[in-house]
């Protein structure tokens, strides 16, 4: 049999994967690792699919996506970050991965450098490396609060490198970036001409915090903008399934935007489009239940934490928090979370999923329900 293509065969496993399949095959484990939202969807989102459906609606869309939705997505976005978006910037994709891929495969050449937070998602590394491009890590130090420095990042820019990674609020660490350090962020792409990929897919989970988005910074002049940013209805609605999003582009690309998303995905599934415009555009009351659940099991499971001196970051956005267990993982916090699976019952992602920087942390699920998750949590070695 042929040989699979090198860049595939150098994709890593996915240690979030990893571990949470160990879990649905462990009985009665209490699964802490994966983030999946657990409330029932709102009747509304689920007929509105399903009339899609009845009516036998079920042809191609525009590649760009249903002009309602886009035009949904862009007034959420509007509203958000105060900008002039038009409807004609976005485009309807099949999930945020599939719009980082997008966004990758417009902006990567073989053998370009792609910079990317650690600890941060497993999949930007790994569709980086899927397009022939080089992933280089950029890091969030625990000293810093886990914010990015500036000086850390320009230290790394090479005439190779050709985009920027960020992620707010972040995944795995609940950080949020402050409105200064985004704007600076912006400032250093500039000075470097590089692109912005902005992931956002935990825009709508801030606690006490705003949410800025790159994109507010950036210019609305065709070839001087440079912000990219990826947008999901995953989270924000609990449409995981559903695989649906928007990748909102700078001005000026919409031909070759068309093209590409023809080359890869065509177009998304109606259903799924329908579903997402009634979620966009209908009652708001999931979102909202959401939010005050995971700030609640936040609170919970930090009291837990607190009261076991094991530090942790104080989450300010998504649904996750960040907790130091070196203490007890020496040195290998990825064989660690496999033995607490083994010996407790509970499955926390191990820190190193995210990068170098993660070896003796681990990343806590806060969306479940906060009985299981006080029980896993309550689990953990305290610190001595």
């Amino acid at each position: 049999m042929p040989h699979l293509a090198e860049h595939v065969r150098d994709v890593p496993v996915n240690q979030i994967r990893e571990i949470t399949e160990a879990a649905w095959n462990t009985p009665d484990a209490i699964v802490l690792s994966i983030g999946e939202p657990g409330f029932p969807l709102p009747r509304h989102v689920l007929d509105a699919g399903m009339a899609c459906l009845d009516r036998d609606e079920t042809n191609y869309t525009p590649n760009a996506g249903l002009p309602a939705l886009r035009e949904a997505f862009a007034a959420r976005f509007r509203e958000q970050q105060h900008l002039d978006i038009g409807p004609e910037r976005v485009y309807v994709v099949d999930g945020a991965q599939q719009g980082l891929h997008f966004a990758m495969s417009l902006l990567l050449s073989p053998g370009d450098e792609i910079l990317i937070p650690d600890p941060g998602y497993p999949t930007f590394a790994m569709t980086g490396r899927l397009l022939h491009a080089v992933p280089v890590r950029y890091p969030l130090y625990p000293h810093h609060g886990f914010q990015p420095h500036i000086e850390d990042i320009e230290a790394l820019i090479t005439p190779a490198t050709k985009v920027l990674v960020v992620n707010s609020p972040s995944n795995p660490l609940g950080a949020v970036i402050q409105e200064d350090t985004v704007r600076q962020l912006v400032e250093l792409a500039v000075r470097h001409d590089l692109w912005i990929i902005s992931d956002e897919c935990y825009e709508a989970f801030t606690f006490d915090v705003p949410h800025v988005s790159p994109a507010r910074f950036d210019s609305d002049v065709p070839g001087k903008a440079r912000v990219f940013t990826s947008l999901t209805l995953s989270k924000t609605y609990g449409l995981t399934g559903l695989r649906i999003g928007a990748l909102v582009c700078p001005p000026g690309l919409e031909t070759t935007m068309n093209n590409v998303m023809e080359a890869i995905v065509s177009c998304v599934a109606s259903p799924s489009q329908y579903a997402a415009l009634a979620a966009l555009t209908g009652p708001q009351d999931y979102v909202a239940t959401a939010r005050g659940h995971y700030r609640g099991n936040r609170d919970a499971a930090s009291r837990v934490l607190e009261a076991k001196g094991i530090p942790f970051l104080g989450a300010q956005g998504a649904f996750y928090l960040w907790a130091d267990l070196s203490h007890v993982s020496q040195g290998n916090i990825r064989a660690w979370v496999r033995s607490f699976l083994a010996d407790s019952g509970v499955a926390f992602a191990p820190g190193t999923a995210f990068g170098p920087i993660g070896e003796g942390w681990i990343r806590i699920a806060l969306c479940g329900e906060q009985k299981d998750l006080l029980d896993g949590v309550s689990r953990l070695p305290a610190r001595v």
